[in-house]
């Protein structure tokens, strides 16, 4: 049996940044060689995720990326079992490339799919991936993925567990305004974007009951209409949960239709994002 030295063992550690004891094994089983060594600690990944497979993962953290003139963004919703690994440099690692990829490469709608890809440079996201779960020894997954196209504008909460891609059709008179939108639907959990965007059936059944209401006080149709038409701007707003109808959290004496419309736009669509779901 070939001899394993100590400086050898230090070699492994300082390349793979593992443990010295599962360093020394590697080696002994790999007599001696360094790069079958290597080879056999990759291989544990598997053993890692497949021994933690029922681990409950509710900690995590979202990265996020824009393209500098704002015509797209991207989001990975990296998922672990602890705190301190969601705010861990080697997580931190992962979710950066892997938005990064998934920002500036063909996309993907999964996290597998993503870490099959590699980036530009030819690194591989799969081995940064696993290679991470190795040094970590914690259950890591994605949780969910999303890019979306612009004018967009992106909030991420402090803690790293709430996002929002909010996308505008327009031409922003000031920017900023897609990012505070942005904060105010992680804030203020809206729905949908749109009034168009509610279930039509629902909104004509609420339209049926408020008529009916309407007229059991007698008043005339004109009038009638005139209430109907009041009380669903509060039905879009408290109870179908639109966007456009709320009152905008950092002036709410304007709505956020209202905002949107002195900056030149509209809004489109929202892609809310959290770790706990």
């Amino acid at each position: 049996m070939a001899e394993i030295t100590a400086a050898a063992v230090k070699a492994l550690r300082e390349r793979t940044d593992l443990p010295m004891m599962e360093c020394k094994k590697a080696l002994v089983e790999a007599g001696g060689d360094e790069e079958k060594a290597v080879e056999i600690l990759q291989k544990q990944f598997e053993k890692v995720m497949d021994k933690r497979s029922d681990n409950e993962t509710a900690e995590g953290k979202i990265f996020t990326k824009v393209k500098e003139d704002g015509s797209e963004a991207a989001a990975v919703v990296m998922l672990c079992e602890s705190a301190p690994v969601a705010g861990s440099d080697g997580l931190a690692a992962v979710g950066n490339a892997a938005v990064e990829q998934l920002l500036s490469g063909p996309g993907a709608d999964s996290g597998e799919a993503l870490f099959e890809q590699s980036s530009s440079d030819g690194k591989s996201l799969k081995g940064l991936y696993e290679e991470t779960v190795n040094k970590i020894r914690e259950k890591i997954v994605v949780g969910k993925v999303a890019r979306v196209e612009g004018p967009v504008g992106v909030y991420v909460h402090h803690d790293g567990k709430t996002a929002c891609l909010f996308q505008a059709e327009g031409e922003a008179k000031d920017p900023s305004v897609l990012r505070d939108v942005a904060m105010h639907i992680a804030a203020l959990r809206p729905t949908v974007a749109t009034v168009d965007a509610v279930d039509p059936a629902a909104v004509q059944a609420e339209r049926d009951r408020l008529t009916e209401e309407a007229k059991a006080s007698g008043k005339p149709d004109n009038i009638i209409e005139k209430i109907v038409d009041g009380r669903m701007k509060v039905y879009f707003r408290e109870e179908a949960g639109v966007l456009t109808e709320q009152a905008f959290a950092k002036d709410d004496s304007k709505t956020v239709s209202q905002v949107l419309a002195e900056n030149g736009l509209k809004a489109k669509a929202f892609t809310l994002l959290s770790v706990n779901g």
